[in-house]
């Protein structure tokens, strides 16, 4: 299948999103699409598998002028868009999931379910997955469910594929099994649209690239034909000097220490301190148990013993609520369902932690929460129209944000940022990596659980690689490599 978008505009309200955009999508390559969030790149995949519709501008298919009045029609026409925001729903079954608007019946209207489970096992066969098709969909990780989204698309013969950061829940062996199914589909014909802010991925992975800025696409060429360097000015209209700034910690005093914390089946023996003005990096594979920790540590989930100690005192934590008040943060690794209330203004959901502040009297001092969050956004940078703009109307990076804003408003001790950087532009993540260095020189004390090595590697001061439950390797910044974390978190000495 060939498309071709030419000089794609969509504005909502006043909101001009895209203001010119040129797409080309051959048979049987990987097309990686990128740009800052916000630059109009789920925005123009909506409008070719027919969620909205463009302003201005032509989508040529296969040579024909083609419109598609919603996504089903574009599905039926061979085009599948894996989102970032997986569409599972919990309560059904993995079978139920992959058939969900698709199911088989006989003539009486009567599911064939027989049918269906072979056809689900022949997909999970090939994706190597060894998920249960009788498991609540709700139970699986994040990253099986990515697995499951992706096998929902592959039961749809599309002739085109759109994955929107399609490894962000993925170990390593998943994503090497993926990249593998996309070198077959593309050997047959298969079209990929690959969306992603892993710049490695892109060059190991894709063909071409179309990086967009701001609501126009700057450049397409072939991978082989550009550089990292070159994507980033693209991307950022500008040089990007250094992915990660340089850090100069100078350490404070012992802030927190944990001595032997287990959850029986989960994870055992965890023993670390942290200083204030450190980042302790937390590697591992997923399913390692690194999110485990850190949600018992901030009072979500239990553990069975263990001691908590902060500026040398034991202290008990039982809900997150005492967690704060004992001088912790934790900025979930899932912003969407966990760090935002995405039906709440940027207002709220920064005010939301620090409701004590602006109402000591149960009554909300208006004004002083207003500049609150004023300080706030304008510390972060957060792109917005008002305080009042819903969170969930937000690009990803400014979501995390807000997700940030709202933790360090609360002035702790120790933040536990899970997967910080997930899904968010290198411009984005250079501004977060230096609000981490800020921090840091004021006393704060940061652990930062990460699945990408290189964040790992250029921001981390000391590192912890957890294995099965179990701290396996603690690294000094200096002595840290790739090869070495690797070599831990599979259980290597």
């Amino acid at each position: 299948m060939r498309i071709l978008m030419e000089n794609i505009h969509k504005a909502f309200g006043a909101n001009k999103v895209l203001e010119g955009v040129d797409f080309e999508l051959e048979p049987g390559e990987i097309h990686a699409l990128m740009g800052e969030n916000g630059a109009g790149k789920s925005t123009l995949m909506n409008i070719l598998t027919g969620l909205f519709h463009q302003d201005q501008g032509k989508i040529t298919i296969d040579g024909k002028e083609t419109v598609f009045s919603d996504s089903k029609q574009a599905e039926e026409a061979g085009l599948a868009f894996i989102r970032q925001e997986l569409n599972i729903w919990p309560q059904m079954t993995v079978l139920e999931n992959l058939f969900i608007g698709k199911e088989k019946r006989n003539a009486l209207g009567v599911l064939k379910e027989k049918e269906m489970k072979t056809l689900a096992e022949g997909v999970f066969k090939r994706l190597n997955i060894s998920i249960p098709l009788n498991k609540e969909a709700g139970t699986c990780s994040v990253g099986e469910q990515q697995m499951i989204e992706i096998a929902k698309a592959l039961m749809l013969d599309a002739e085109v594929i759109i994955m929107d950061e399609p490894t962000a829940a993925l170990t390593d062996r998943e994503i090497r099994l993926l990249f593998q199914i996309m070198k077959e589909l593309t050997a047959t014909g298969v079209s990929l649209v690959y969306i992603s802010h892993r710049m490695e991925e892109i060059f190991e992975i894709c063909d071409r690239i179309t990086v967009m800025r701001d609501g126009v696409s700057v450049a397409t060429s072939f991978i082989k034909d550009t550089s990292f360097d070159e994507i980033v000015k693209q991307m950022v209209g500008r040089e990007l000097e250094d992915r990660y700034p340089e850090r100069n910690p100078k350490y404070g005093e012992t802030v927190m220490e944990v001595n032997g914390l287990t959850r029986e089946g989960v994870f055992e023996d965890i023993h670390f301190s942290i200083k204030e003005g450190e980042i302790l990096g937390i590697s591992g594979l997923m399913g390692a148990g690194r999110t485990e920790i850190m949600r018992a540590l901030f009072g979500i989930d239990p553990y069975d013993r263990g001691e908590i100690i902060m500026n040398g005192n034991p202290i008990s934590i039982k809900n997150p609520s005492s967690a704060a008040k004992q001088g912790l943060a934790f900025i979930t690794e899932d912003r969407k369902d966990e760090g935002l209330v995405l039906d709440f203004s940027i207002r709220e959901n920064i005010a939301l932690t620090n409701l004590e502040s602006f109402a000591p009297n149960g009554v909300v001092k208006a004004k002083d929460e207003k500049q609150f969050v004023k300080m706030m956004v304008e510390r972060l940078k957060v792109k917005m129209e008002s305080q009042e703009t819903k969170a969930g109307n937000l690009s990803g990076g400014n979501q995390q944000k807000v997700v940030i804003a709202k933790w360090v408003g609360t002035s702790p001790k120790v933040l536990i940022m899970d997967e910080p950087t997930r899904g968010i532009d290198v411009g984005a993540k250079r501004e977060i990596y230096n609000l981490m260095n800020e921090l840091t020189e004021r006393g704060l004390a940061i652990i930062m659980v990460s699945s990408d090595l290189p964040e790992v590697l250029g921001m981390s001061d000391r590192i912890l690689v957890i294995h099965e439950g179990k701290i396996s390797g603690e690294l000094a910044r200096e002595e840290a490599t790739q090869e070495k974390i690797m070599t831990f978190a599979t259980g290597g000495n």
